[in-house]
């Protein structure tokens, strides 16, 4: 089997979905990391592993979606629920372009009063304050939750957030996209086929996105390898995605509990993605959940990218995982890993190297 598959790729043949299974729950951790290894070399032969400067700002953590699987929410009315103001988020903007940075990535919760308008005014306040910055906000879910409480269609909301100056949608929300899964653990939040269009529409209206996968909850591994090739018939369609993020489900402190997966099953499910996925560029391994030494492994498994520096970030650290990194080392743990680190856009264009 594992020679076919071999065979497969040196031929630049995609495999298929029971391919991918196999190699998932039956085959040795180090020969898919091989494989996977191999595919990253041929995509970026250069030894590059890049990172963004960014900031996570969460404008709110009041959300009407509440997740079995999130530590993050609150509901409305609750003594430690919030939504910042302008100012805040502003100040918070001003901090991350003093560290160089290049990437706002907001979101929050399906809030049940902000409307587009909120939005608008945000985004067009932020494009003329820091015209540096590249607006990378609001999840799926986000936007359809807007564009209903807005009384709009979703492409429209996603035309005059554009037009405001969102410039690139994250994949956040993605979950498994299967819909028995997103039954279980997150019952009132979109459908993976919903998903699947705001990403459709953004990569149509010309903006980039990254597409994720939070595994580890309640879900098979035939949900896994579904959730890759969705994935990857999304990209065969629109090549819109920037990257794919695989990360694991964080259980502390919420309602659905459980084990984290392990390492092992980390690496691997990374691995899995970047051989099915020949079709997205880059792999990012998640140091957030993960820590800097798995991240390390990780880029001898597939990954190219370890994201951003997160000068801030709330809603995995709400489940009680708080690794921290600052730009200096992240740069260390790509060089120390054998790499080339070098500094990004969100759109993959090299701004420096280390």
């Amino acid at each position: 089997m594992l020679k076919t598959i071999q065979q497969q790729l040196a031929n630049g043949q995609g495999i298929d979905r029971a391919q991918a299974l196999l190699l998932l729950t039956e085959a040795d951790l180090l020969d898919v990391g091989k494989l996977a290894d191999g595919i990253r070399r041929q995509k970026h032969p250069h030894g590059r592993v890049t990172f963004v400067i960014d900031r996570n700002v969460n404008y709110s953590n009041v959300c009407e979606s509440k997740c079995k699987f999130c530590a993050f929410y609150r509901n409305d009315g609750d003594s430690d629920a919030y939504t910042l103001d302008y100012e805040t988020i502003f100040a918070k903007v001003e901090e991350l372009v003093e560290h160089d940075g290049t990437q706002l990535l907001m979101q929050g919760g399906l809030h049940p009063s902000l409307k587009i308008e909120w939005f608008e005014e945000l985004f067009q306040q932020l494009k003329e304050r820091f015209p540096q910055v590249q607006i990378h906000s609001l999840s799926p879910a986000e936007v359809i939750h807007v564009a209903k409480l807005s009384g709009l269609t979703m492409p429209e909301c996603l035309r005059r957030m554009q037009a405001a100056g969102l410039d690139s949608v994250p994949g956040g929300g993605a979950e498994v996209l299967v819909d028995d899964v997103r039954q279980e653990i997150s019952p009132n939040k979109i459908g993976w086929r919903q998903w699947a269009q705001v990403m459709e529409e953004a990569h149509r209206l010309g903006m980039r996105t990254t597409a994720t996968m939070m595994f580890g909850s309640k879900e098979k591994p035939e949900d896994i390898v579904e959730h890759l090739f969705r994935i990857r018939d999304i990209q065969q369609k629109t090549s819109g995605f920037t990257a794919f993020i695989p990360w694991t489900f964080q259980p502390d402190n919420t309602e659905l509990g459980g084990e984290t997966a392990s390492g092992i099953e980390y690496l691997k499910v990374l691995a899995l993605s970047r051989i099915v996925l020949d079709n997205v560029d880059n792999i990012q391994a998640s140091w957030v959940t993960q820590g800097a030494r798995m991240a390390q492994v990780a880029l001898y498994f597939g990954a190219n990218d370890l994201g951003g520096t997160m000068l801030e970030e709330n809603v995995v650290a709400a489940a009680g995982v708080s690794f921290r990194m600052s730009h200096q080392e992240i740069v260390e743990l790509a060089r120390g890993a054998g790499f080339v680190p070098a500094r990004r856009t969100t759109e993959y264009k090299i701004l420096e190297e280390y």
